[in-house]
């Protein structure tokens, strides 16, 4: 392991000092603050707990969003990507978060996934037109306006 991680909170690398994003032109894993901020660590430890509070809140409104209506795991994304900034763990979330949504993109894609999904839509589609059906051959189509105190 490296240990010539200048960075508080830095995860010491190979010995090649190779970053894995680095090879698709992103930057390395760390703070992502400006300089001036990292040169001062009391600004510094300042300007990580003003991000952590702003992503909290965004990652909160977003949980709040998910039973509600809202775009919520895109707020909550959102959220990652701002403690992101700041904190290697968001950013290593964030890399595993988008390596599998590729890979499930990738397996959408598939001929014999996309038949076998659209297949079992199919299904359900009938399933639940069956059972509205028998429903309203039961029951009738009543609007509830239209009910009649008995």
């Amino acid at each position: 392991m490296n240990t010539g991680s200048s960075e508080p909170g830095e995860v010491a690398l190979a010995s090649d000092d190779t970053r894995p994003d680095e090879a698709d032109g992103g930057q390395g894993l760390g703070s992502r603050a400006p300089e001036f901020i990292k040169a001062r660590r009391a600004l510094h430890l300042s300007w990580q707990v003003g991000v952590f509070i702003v992503g909290l809140a965004v990652v909160a409104a977003g949980i709040v969003m998910l039973p509600l209506p809202g775009p919520g795991w895109v707020v909550i994304f959102g959220g990652m990507a701002i403690w992101a900034t700041e904190f290697v763990w968001a950013q290593l979330v964030l890399r595993w978060t988008k390596r599998k949504v590729t890979e499930a993109a990738q397996r959408a894609l598939d001929p014999k996934v996309r038949r076998r999904n659209i297949i079992l839509t199919t299904v359900g589609l009938v399933l639940v037109a069956a059972i509205a059906g028998f429903y309203l051959w039961k029951f009738g189509f009543v609007m509830p306006w239209k009910i009649e105190d008995q």
